[in-house]
């Protein structure tokens, strides 16, 4: 092969070349299929913040910011979170705005992970995860989540015996992406415990944490013994409907922040500044719209499952997030990657295999995983589409 021809991207990175979100969508724009696979709304969030940011580009607000963020929005974090008794954070100090959540992983792992290190995951897991741990040089263990009922629990058992020395952090991920599962209060506490037991540090995906359908969130930082261990991360994206405003957050103590501070700096060194002021905004002033996103969720939740459940699959619960997973051996299929590939053919719907998200294909090979954060008029067609014999 001629040297220009050679792939050179780095043996770490070569699994994470291609995704299932850019091969699924490319098959519901070539059969025009309702995309029903990758989680983003389709419609805006609060008007007023929308407003604000347009203003702030108008009033010259287009330079760096501060490298922590501007200070209106990090005492907007910090107001929300001790506003739900999710923690009390200095907001000078222990609150830190990033390029979206994704960017907050991925500065959290290589800002306090050593190479060599374990990180673990619970599985199936959100993509940017693996690739943050192969960044860091270090090494994942997964520990699968267990079918529960109707629902996906953690095996507190299973995440025991995979903790050794080297392990150095644990991703919790609730509500968590791609199962729709809010961990218990008994899970968390059971994963605080072996934390605190082993010394390990706590990188807790929150994104979700506005968009839950009963169980209510608990923050694992708040658990005993967790603050000091817990990097907390969340984002406008889901909670406002601005996914492509990429403006996140991470919450810590001093002494972990600065490190996670100190690996993003050289990412993406500061985020975008007018979407900052709109999005503090939204925090302090736009929690009834959110109430409002978070009831229309739940209705749109419910018609899908109710749809798959008439298609003959078999939805799981879904208690938070933009997503519910179902089983697709009630109709005889026994491969979801498979299955998905199909469906925008078959029944003109887009949607994610689950076992792409997992290092346990083999447990989740009959998942799949649909997203409801659509228009009413775009989720009803899938759910027409869905149904038809």
């Amino acid at each position: 092969m001629p040297a220009a021809d050679r792939p050179r991207t780095v043996s770490r990175l070569a699994a994470f070349q291609g995704t299932i979100f850019a091969e699924m969508s490319e098959l519901a724009r070539v059969h025009d299929a309702v995309n029903l696979g990758q989680g983003f709304p389709d419609w805006d969030g609060p008007a007023r913040m929308l407003e604000i940011a347009r203003e702030q580009i108008a009033a010259g607000n287009n330079q760096y910011p501060p490298g922590r963020g501007f200070a209106e929005l990090r005492h907007a974090v910090a107001h929300d979170r001790h506003s739900r008794g999710a923690g009390t954070f200095d907001p000078d100090e222990e609150v830190l705005v990033t390029v979206g959540a994704t960017e907050a992983i991925a500065a959290g792992v290589l800002g306090l992970v050593e190479p060599g290190s374990e990180v673990i995951l619970l599985d199936p897991y959100y993509d940017s995860y693996a690739a943050a741990v192969a960044l860091a040089g270090a090494r994942r263990v997964s520990v699968p989540l267990a079918r529960d009922g109707h629902r996906f629990g953690v095996d507190l058992d299973a995440l025991r015996r995979a903790i050794t020395p080297a392990t150095a952090m644990l991703v919790v991920n609730s509500p968590h992406n791609p199962t729709g599962t809010v961990f218990t209060y008994a899970e968390l506490r059971g994963i605080a415990e072996l934390a605190v037991e082993h010394d390990i540090l706590v990188l807790a995906d929150e994104v979700y944490e506005h968009l839950t359908f009963g169980p209510p969130h608990i923050p694992i930082g708040t658990l005993p013994g967790m603050r000091e261990r817990t990097v907390s991360v969340s984002s406008a994206a889901k909670t406002f409907n601005v996914t492509g405003w990429k403006t996140g957050w991470a919450l810590a103590p001093k002494p972990l922040l600065d490190a996670v501070l100190t690996a993003k700096q050289f990412l993406t060194y500061v985020g975008a500044g007018p979407f900052q002021p709109a999005v503090a905004h939204a925090l302090r002033h736009e929690q009834a719209w959110v109430a409002r996103l978070r009831d229309s969720l739940r209705g749109k939740r419910d018609r899908l499952s109710a749809a798959l459940e008439a298609m003959g699959l078999t939805p799981a619960a879904s208690d938070g997030t933009y997503f519910v997973c179902a089983d697709v051996r009630g109709i005889g299929a026994d491969d979801a990657v498979e299955f998905c590939r199909r469906l925008p053919t078959e029944r003109g719907v887009a949607a994610i295999p689950v076992p792409v998200f997992s290092d346990h294909p083999q447990q989740w090979r009959t998942t799949v995983r649909f997203a409801f954060s659509k228009q009413d008029a775009v989720l009803d067609e899938g759910v027409r589409r869905l149904s038809l014999r």
